[in-house]
Parts: C-alpha cells; structure tokens; sequence
C-alpha cells in the first residue's frame, strides 16, 4: 500500500464506508482499514429493516458488500489492517498499523464497538462451544435445540427472533421486567411461540466441558438461584467502544467514548471520530451511515484550509527571498 494519504479511514462499518465515499468522490486519496469483516455489526445481522431504500429489508451482509463497492468506486483504497497507535509528525496524524505505517493530514475513526462480555465463569472458556455473540453466524448449529439469549435490547430480540427459525425454544433472559428493544420488535417477541422471557434474572456461570449444557441463574430479587439446561448462550448486553489506541490523544469517557462536536471534530486538528466510537451516538445504521458523511465533509473542510495556510506560507518565504 502507498504510504501517504489525505484522508485515512480506521474502521470499515456503515460509518467508514460513508466517509471513504464523500472523501474520494471530493478527490481525496483515501485509504480505509478495516481488521475483520467490512460492514463492522451490519455483517452479521440477518435483516436490516430500517436502512432507507430497501422496503423490504436487506442482508446485513449485502449491505455492507455494496457499501464497500460504491466507496471503491470513486476511489477508496481498501485494506485488511488493524491501527495500533496514533502518532503525530507536524502536520502529518501517523496511524501505526498490522501492515506498516501510513500517514495522512486527515484520520477519521469510526472503529464502532465489540459485544460487551458478560464476565462470568465458563464464558470465555466455552466461546466458540455454545457461547456466541452472532446468531446469524451460529444459529443453524442449534437446530431442534433450547437457547438462552441474554439482553433486552434491539440486538437480543432481533438475532433472538433470528434463532427461533432454527431452535425448538429460545429463552431470553432479561435483569429487569421491562425490554429496551424497540416496540415492534417487543411485539413479534412476544407473538413468537417459541420465544419465552425469564425477568429479574441474571446469569451467574455458564456451564459444560466441552461444550454447554447449562447455565446457573440468579433472580435479582430473591436471590434465588436455579439451573437452565440450554445447549447455546447468545449474548447481547451491550457494546464497547474500540477506541484504546485513542487514550491519551483525545478526551475518553467512563464508556469509552471519544466526545466531538457536531461535526465529529475531536480536539485534536484534523482527528474525527464518528459512529458508535463517539459520544451521544444514536447505534443505528443510517446515523452511523450519516455520521461518516459528516466527518469527511469536515475534513474536506479543513484539507482545504490546510492547503490555503501552506500557500500563504510559500508566497511568505517567496517574498522574504
């Protein structure tokens, strides 16, 4: 890859393809790494029923196919890489990647967020052998099986919607007796046969050798505990923000959140943070999409004042000599 960019792009979600479009359709040499799957949550999402333009729902991992076609179209460079630091040389923001260093006036991150982990025992050990945070890649292995889902949110009742094409029951397991997920989403829950709700409960161990068999429950309330026998946890209780390689160059909040203005504009000239990295971000698709809009239009932005303050620092030295 060329190691000299104007804009460079750390995340290739809904938010980094928006940005890597608007940035090289202004003709900006742009460069986007992403570590994974490009199309960031999207990817693993089996139906995308809000995105503008697609009536019937599209495949989140279509969407984020064509997104990355349309950016390579006007001339996004795209990458397998993943930034490990950010360093600054004068005017020059150096991202230091898996693949080597690149530099560029412009870094706009939109590294979005992982699945929260829930911290128990078993969890870590059974990822992989019942433990899942993607029932669209995983839930066909759990055909006629029971499931757990734990959350309440959009994300646990939609990939929860998802397993019961393929379980004979999902259980979803919920702290409070109230969801957060939207409300149609709350009513094809409810209207599910195969979908069944534990409140006031948490889960306190994930159990199996070698693979899951259980899971050890504690209600909130009466400190009751009890044994569910599932065959998969899908968990669904929040996200983290991939913004560690950021602490001590910008300001972070308890969340790990990057704050901006308005137009994604940390602190830091020409460093932007947008999509589910910044701070007060919405999590849906077309903010996240809107968001990488915004950032590459300010950068254009402060490229082209850039540009101005060199060229009247060139006419300076000329008069002066």
């Amino acid at each position: 890859m060329d190691k000299e960019y104007d804009v460079i792009i750390i995340g290739g979600g809904p938010t980094g393809m928006a940005a890597g479009l608007y940035a090289s359709r202004g003709r900006r040499k742009t460069l986007l790494m992403e570590k994974a799957v490009t199309g960031g949550q999207i990817a693993t999402t089996s139906l995308v029923e809000n995105y503008p333009g697609f009536p019937e729902g599209v495949d989140g991992y279509e969407l984020g196919q064509m997104m990355e076609e349309q950016a390579k179209k006007y001339g996004t460079e795209v990458i397998e890489a993943e930034a490990t630091a950010l360093e600054f040389d004068g005017r020059y923001r150096i991202v230091k990647t898996t693949e080597g260093d690149v530099r560029a006036p412009v870094v706009i991150v939109t590294t979005g967020a992982e699945h929260r982990k829930l911290g128990v025992e078993g969890e870590a050990r059974l990822t992989g052998y019942g433990v899942s945070y993607c029932a669209t890649c995983d839930g066909a292995f759990f055909k006629d099986q029971v499931v757990a889902v734990i959350g309440g949110g959009d994300a646990a009742l939609d990939e929860g919607l998802f397993l019961t094409r393929y379980a004979s029951k999902v259980v979803v397991i919920h702290r409070r007796d109230q969801l957060r997920a939207s409300m149609i989403l709350q009513e094809r829950a409810f209207a599910t046969p195969n979908m069944e709700f534990i409140w006031y409960t948490v889960v306190e161990e994930i159990i199996g050798d070698k693979k899951v068999n259980s899971i050890r429950l504690k209600n909130v309330n009466t400190e009751q505990e009890s044994i569910l026998e599932v065959a998969g946890v899908f968990i669904y209780v929040g996200l983290v923000p991939n913004t560690a390689f950021l602490k001590g160059i910008v300001a972070i909040d308890n969340a790990g959140h990057a704050p901006v203005n308005l137009w994604m504009e940390t602190k830091v000239p020409g460093l932007y943070v947008a999509g589910d990295a910044r701070a007060d971000a919405a999590r849906q698709v077309v903010s996240a999409a809107g968001d990488g809009a915004t950032a590459a239009i300010a950068a254009d932005r402060y490229l082209n004042e850039l540009q101005e303050e060199l060229r009247r620092e060139e006419v300076s030295v000329a008069n002066r000599s």
